[in-house]
């Protein structure tokens, strides 16, 4: 008996007896802390596995002479040193393009995720990616555990494909949904380093990436509200670049085969129902009201008339290494943040940011400092408090409002909703409801940056990120149009200081006539004081 088993054993035995002698010796709150107890036991033994076979694999070379790269052969000629990019803010395009790369792939697809659901959109995708499998396509598959977790069986069914192999990064130790949240609390330092890495990539010659996961929110297929968004289609050179940071993390001791820790193997029988079923859920989305309203997407008749526009411009990928989810938050030859300081504190007219999660720091507010100084205009968009989906994030923002406005930074907060917007105004955000997702930046209109990175401290230090600058006043200009589309006062809320005492306000304007508030706007008393209250057990450096 090992030394885990040991310590446990004393306590699993009598546990037998536990639900006769607690129902009689003790009240509720007092069995819910025991059981909660032996719980914790039990997972603080669960280990990950040791001696992990991973055998290595990479991108194809040679792109060029697959279908795809034939189709962009001329292109890439005469922009020699260039990629090919097309911006993606509408939820329904990011879908087709995502669609459209696993329908062309002819080799390969490599898919990294923070979020992959198993909904509308998340099923047509691996249905799209298991037909793939069957025309003889290469296909990895590497998730961040925060959508593996509890979820191995499945997994592990769509890894039993001869072609396709799925990889967890940085794993929990326990597995089962009941196990995973007190493994996670026996291991905090090492889980609290998640993969938000996010591409989509076909034959290693074209690709997606940016801020958008995988699932209905995304792409404008949920009821209510979804997420305003954006990503980058690229092809050429830079799709390159984006593969080898794919195969550095697929490589690393960071990514468990799916094999590694679900032991059991699949029924081979299970691998066609979860085809068949696939199947009949592509034959019923036909009829469904998204299906009707992708037909009508623009991105895929250009795309089936071969008439999609590219801009074509220099390029480079800017990343975390995957070490950093080993603790390595505070150096900086593995982060991306310092890599897009550089460029920031290069700016010399505008600077603007769009930022779902938004908490500068000191050092933030310093450098905004800086910028200001030197007379950079600077502009940034968040969620307001009603539009954020995780509020007490929200609280690690709130202390540095009046900061940032007395330096003359223009700050503005989405609205919830978008209900008034036109049917074109409504393309960019996703839908009549809105919760900003979109993280981009714009440098002096002549460059910018789509990616994961949200500007706050997990995404700096903690988790990995991934993001692509585009060296193009053009694609620079028409993000910067978008960014401006969203300042409109019936979509978001202008902050300013008002009074001796520089107090907070919120102007917007409804029905045509200016608003003004001076808390936050849409949010009731409950959600204020709770998170508040949880903000107290939140330190800044985990939001």
């Amino acid at each position: 008996m090992n030394r885990c088993a040991r310590a446990v054993f004393p306590v699993v035995l009598p546990s037998l007896m536990l639900p006769v002698v607690l129902r009689r010796s003790f009240d509720r709150q007092r069995r819910v802390i025991l059981w909660g107890a032996l719980l914790m036991i039990i997972a603080g033994c669960a280990t990950l596995p040791k001696d992990v076979a991973r055998e290595p694999s990479h991108a194809r070379d040679r792109p060029q002479e697959t279908k795809l790269g034939r189709a962009l052969a001329a292109d890439i000629a005469r922009h020699p040193g260039m990629s090919g990019f097309h911006l993606l803010g509408s939820g329904m395009d990011a879908f087709v393009a995502r669609m459209a790369l696993a329908e062309a792939a002819e080799l390969t697809l490599d898919l990294q995720y923070y979020i992959f659901h198993g909904d509308l959109t998340g099923r047509l995708i691996l249905d799209s990616v298991l037909r793939a499998a069957d025309r003889g396509v290469r296909v990895r598959i590497l998730l961040d555990d925060t959508t593996a977790t509890g979820k191995d069986a499945g997994i592990a069914v769509l890894a039993s494909d001869p072609r396709i192999e799925v990889r967890v990064f940085n794993p929990f130790a326990g597995r089962s949904s009941a196990a995973w949240l007190f493994s996670a609390a026996a291991d905090f330092d090492r889980i609290n380093h998640r993969m938000h890495n996010k591409m989509f990539v076909a034959d290693n010659q074209a690709g997606v990436a940016g801020g958008r996961n995988i699932g209905d929110e995304y792409f404008s297929a949920r009821e209510g509200v979804n997420f305003a968004d954006l990503d980058l289609l690229a092809v050429g050179p830079v799709v390159q670049d984006l593969s080898r940071t794919f195969d550095e993390y697929w490589n690393s001791e960071w990514a468990y085969p799916i094999e590694a820790l679900h032991r059991s193997k699949p029924d081979p029988a299970a691998l066609e129902k979860a085809r068949e079923m696939l199947t009949a859920h592509r034959s019923a989305a036909r009829d469904s009201e998204y299906a009707k309203r992708l037909r009508e997407s623009d991105l895929l008749t250009k795309l089936l008339a071969r008439e999609l526009s590219l801009v074509w411009a220099p390029a480079q990928i800017v990343y975390d290494r995957p070490e950093k989810a080993g603790g390595g938050g505070k150096d900086s030859t593995i982060r991306l943040g310092p890599q897009l300081r550089s460029i920031v504190t290069e700016v010399r007219s505008e600077l603007i940011i769009s930022s779902p999660y938004f908490i500068p720091g000191a050092n933030g507010i310093a450098l905004f400092k800086k910028l200001r100084e030197q007379g950079v205009r600077v502009r940034i968009l968040t969620n307001s408090f009603a539009a954020n989906d995780v509020a007490v994030v929200h609280s690690g923002y709130a202390r540095y409002r009046k900061d940032l406005l007395k330096l003359g930074v223009e700050l503005y907060e989405i609205k919830p909703s978008l209900v008034e917007a036109s049917e074109q105004e409504q393309k960019h955000f996703g839908s009549s409801g809105a919760s900003l997702h979109a993280k981009s930046f714009v440098f002096d209109r002549r460059q910018l940056f789509v990616g994961s990175l949200n500007l706050d401290p997990r995404s700096l230090y903690l988790n990995t990120e991934l993001g692509i600058v585009v060296e193009s006043p053009e694609l620079a200009e028409k993000l910067a149009r978008q960014f401006e589309e969203f300042l409109r006062p019936e979509y978001s809320y202008r902050l300013v200081l008002e009074g001796t005492d520089g107090d907070l306000v919120w102007v917007s304007e409804e029905n045509g006539r200016e608003v003004r508030a001076t808390r936050d706007p849409e949010v009731g008393f409950w959600r204020r004081t709770s998170t508040w209250f949880l903000s107290l057990f939140a330190p800044e450096s985990m939001l």
